[in-house]
């Protein structure tokens, strides 16, 4: 399939309301446009460069544990966490009780994101390993219908108070669970020659797309 060609998927009629259908991705991949080249040049050198700063960094574990403390604050930051980098490196009884909950979600991300780089030395990346770490990452926090583990059982949206003035539907869970395999088959699939970040982008386009999740969709597409 040539990216110029691909068609994301159509609006189907659910109810009251039309749900996103996204077409699947576990197929091969090819472009025409020399954009996409260029850019993918650059960002391979970029981490080529990164990976070549990692050998004279003198304790690159702790140089490491940092990126992702500060990652994992500026991601739930998106979902409207108000702890600062400064409290994230604080043990939980120097936390103000207010702002306990938020400094938890931190430390769950940082704790699903160590613990899913240790599981891919013996897991694949899968729905399975996906779910793990989501159970990491809803534990003992205060969000509504967080479901540790569990994809969504009804319809789910973004944006907007309900459906009726949602900014984006995923699809109905009817078709749900038919793209996550087409989604795990993609993530397996070593047939489809693309380079990593090419498999990356889409990967996360289709997860994202799908939100399988009632909550913590964003945080595990952004570091899975």
């Amino acid at each position: 399939m040539k990216f110029e060609d691909f068609k994301s998927g159509i609006y189907r009629s659910q109810y009251q309301y039309k749900s996103f259908l996204p077409a699947g991705v576990n197929q091969e991949w090819t472009w025409n446009d020399p954009r996409i080249n260029v850019l993918l040049e650059k960002a391979t050198q970029a981490l080529g460069e990164l990976k070549a700063f990692s050998r004279i960094v003198p304790n690159v574990d702790l140089f490491i544990s940092m990126h992702i403390l500060k990652e994992a604050n500026t991601s739930s930051r998106i979902e409207e966490t108000k702890t600062e980098i400064d409290d994230v490196v604080k043990e939980a009884d120097a936390i103000v009780p207010e702002k306990r909950d938020d400094w938890q979600e931190v430390q769950n991300y940082v704790q699903a994101m160590n613990e899913a780089i240790q599981h891919l030395d013996t897991l694949p990346l899968s729905l399975r390993l996906i779910r793990r770490t989501h159970e990491i990452l809803m534990n003992n926090v205060g969000r509504k219908h967080k479901a540790p583990a569990e994809f969504r059982t009804n319809q789910n949206w973004i944006g907007g108070s309900s459906l009726a003035d949602a900014s984006y539907i995923p699809p109905h869970i009817n078709d749900m669970h038919d793209l996550l395999d087409d989604f795990e088959q993609f993530l397996r699939n070593d047939k489809i020659m693309v380079p990593h970040l090419i498999r990356c982008a889409i990967a996360h386009y289709q997860f994202e797309t799908i939100h399988p999740f009632f909550d913590g969709n964003g945080r595990i597409g952004r570091y899975s």
